[in-house]
């Protein structure tokens, strides 16, 4: 048996290992907010070593007090698997389950250090986006998953693995929850306190449900996002010389340079982390780094007028940019920010005026003074932005919390309402109105031999697909489809896989049913190896987020979870693989609840009849719920809906005409 899959039988080894040598090139999370009282770090200690026999707990004792101390959070480095963490062919992992497989394809790959933002603290992305709270939570999760049959099921609590349960075939292989709090207890310190006592964590939207596939998974979003974006200022498509500014390279923030590449941008983004710039470069998602503005200033100059299409990631920060392209008269066409500023105040945005280390230092040390830093910061920040935009600058909030963050700093990003932003979330704009309302969202799929050819079957497969759909189409949805088109057939050149062999690609329900029984179809004939379906939370019906998902909703709904959690009931019971629900993904704890989900194609009967049960239910709950907010391109997609399936019966709404409530109080 090969090393790895023995390692993964084993789970905790029997005998204490020896501490690894962690490599200094390693990305690594900032310490943690101490936040503890000496009682409750007892209790966090007492928490960890329950995973451990009585005889080990003397010497992991004061090792856990140490990690505690040094990293704000007890990650139990000692038991980091020795053998390489990576999607592997499905075939090479062991278990008595082919779902459970693919499932523990998709946790390495989480955890893959090409993908994976902090990987040694088992964070994906966005900070604190964790697949698991400690190594000994992976450890056992993997042994379970290569233990259970098709007759149980794996619950997850916030990286904890509870245990095996006795389930059923049709039920879902594991059930998975991040940060499900009781909501007066969902503040970002409650986070913090709960996770360092090993009892809760941050899932992030993709990483804690094991979905993530690198910055691709948002960078077809990215794209849509930018590319209609420009059109507001060139409807002709003539994009060239047009310049996007923004910030963000660690985790989702990575794509944004690629996106712009991909519309014909110019683009600037700002990173503080030269490890995250430089990774991004590596991998060929940004063209220059430069740490000089001048040299900036000139490089972007002389690009525009070129009329070529390229990527600077700046080392430093992003106020710097604004307020120097301000200075010096830079027109900037679009902007916005990708920080994580769903987590201010623990690593996710970076004060002016302090290098990335100083900052690192005084968010630990001293919380009040960095708080005012970065206060102060977003304070520049947003008013640099506004005389940009007096100047005829489009920006948008990128539903990384930006404006809720800088209204609560007291900058000036409110309307003359002063409750309204004074800037549009990019789903109130874009996302919302022409893909969500539709339909249109990041359905994925991993090709989980790991093949290249697998990938590049699939892709065709996929433009097949859409082909065919555009010669039916209603005329409302053919640009969406068009775009899709363009984008699945340029997907391979544009060299935008990070770790598995993934691909995402925007479709509404019906593309997602006709392309996921095309691949089944393949699968069985024996031309592909299984494929996993997945999708982004950022979708439809994924996710209930009054500043991002859901901002586009205006009925006063927009603080309900009811979508996400019956997304979440849904599709455990239409054929779901494995399922997920958490708290505070994308814009913070206490913002957010959004689920997921995963699914295995194998070829077989069964996989083609919960595919389609499952991906019908999965969009067209969100589609009725936006038409019951009187979305009108929601109305129209839930009536054609209706029409296609029988027994879908939607509630309607009767629409009010505005004179009728005029001067009523």
């Amino acid at each position: 048996m090969k090393a790895f899959a023995q390692e993964i039988l084993n789970g905790i080894p029997n005998k204490l290992p020896t501490a690894p040598a962690l490599q200094p090139d390693v990305n690594r999370a900032p310490k943690r907010k101490d936040i503890l009282s000496k009682e409750e770090k007892v209790l966090a200690i007492k928490n960890a070593l329950r995973y451990f026999p009585a005889e080990w707990h003397k010497t992991l004792a004061k090792e856990f007090a140490n990690e505690l101390n040094t990293f704000g959070r007890i990650y139990m480095y000692r038991f980091m698997p020795k053998e390489p963490i990576e999607a592997r062919n499905i075939a090479d992992y062991p278990g008595n389950s082919e779902q459970a497989k693919a499932i523990m394809l998709m946790i390495q790959n989480n955890l893959d250090h090409k993908v994976a933002q902090h990987p040694y603290e088992l964070i994906t992305y966005g900070g604190n986006g964790a697949v698991f709270q400690n190594w000994a939570q992976y450890s056992l999760t993997m042994q379970y998953l290569a233990e259970m049959t098709d007759g149980q099921t794996l619950v997850m609590y916030s990286g904890h693995p509870m245990g095996l349960f006795p389930s059923s075939k049709n039920a879902p292989r594991v059930v998975v929850t991040n940060g499900l709090t009781i909501p007066n207890y969902s503040k970002p310190d409650d986070w913090e306190k709960m996770n360092a006592l090993g009892v809760s964590q941050y899932g992030q939207m993709t990483a804690g449900s094991y979905m993530y596939i690198g910055p691709q998974g948002i960078v077809h979003g990215t794209t849509i996002t930018v590319l209609n974006a420009a059109r507001m200022k060139r409807p002709d498509g003539n994009f060239k010389g047009l310049l996007f500014v923004t910030s963000g390279l660690g985790g989702m923030s990575g794509a944004q340079p690629k996106a712009a590449n991909i519309a014909g941008l110019v683009s600037v983004t700002a990173e503080v982390n030269p490890k995250a710039a430089y990774k991004r470069h590596e991998q060929g998602w940004v063209d220059h780094v430069t740490d000089d503005i001048e040299e900036l200033k000139a490089q972007v100059t002389a690009t525009r007028n070129a009329g070529e299409k390229t990527s600077f990631a700046y080392l430093g920060n992003i106020v710097e940019v604004w307020e120097a392209f301000d200075e010096a008269n830079i027109t900037i066409d679009l902007g916005s920010d990708q920080t994580s500023l769903h987590n201010p105040y623990a690593g996710g945005y970076y004060p002016v005026g302090l290098s990335y280390d100083e900052a690192n230092d005084l968010m630990v040390n001293d919380p009040e003074a960095f708080k005012v830093a970065l206060q102060d910061s977003l304070k520049r920040h947003a008013a640099a932005i506004n005389n940009h935009t007096a100047k005829g600058t489009y920006f948008f909030d990128y539903g990384n919390a930006f404006l809720l963050e800088a209204s609560r700093a007291g900058a000036d990003v409110m309307a003359a309402n002063n409750i309204d932003f004074k800037y549009p979330s990019y789903v109130q704009d874009i996302m919302g109105p022409m893909c969500f309302d539709y339909g249109f969202g990041p359905f994925r799929w991993v090709c989980t031999s790991g093949e290249q050819a697998d990938l590049d079957f699939t892709d065709a497969l996929a433009a097949e697909v859409i082909e065919e759909m555009l010669k039916e189409a209603p005329a409302d949805i053919k640009p969406q489809l068009q775009d899709n088109l363009l984008w699945v057939k340029q997907a391979k050149e544009n060299k935008l896989v990070v770790g598995s062999k993934a691909r995402i690609l925007y479709a509404d329900a019906e593309g997602r049913i006709r392309i996921a029984k095309a691949f089944n179809q393949a699968i069985k004939a024996g031309k592909i190896g299984p494929v996993v379906l997945g999708r982004d939370h950022h979708d439809v019906s994924g996710t209930d987020s009054p500043y991002r998902e859901t901002s586009n909703i205006y009925d006063g709904s927009q603080f309900t979870a009811d979508m996400a959690v019956q997304n979440f009931v849904g599709d455990a019971f239409r054929g779901a693989t494995w399922i997920s629900l958490h708290n505070g993904g994308g814009v913070g704890w206490g913002e957010v609840i959004n689920g997921g989900f995963g699914m295995l194609l194998d070829g077989s009967a069964e996989a083609d009849q919960r595919l389609e049960s499952m991906l019908f239910w999965d969009v067209n709950n969100g589609i009725a719920r936006r038409n019951w907010a009187r979305n009108p391109h929601a109305i129209s997609t839930i009536k054609r809906a209706m029409q296609a399936e029988p027994k879908l019966k939607v509630t309607q709404p009767n629409l009010v005409d505005d004179e009728v409530l005029k001067n009523l109080l």
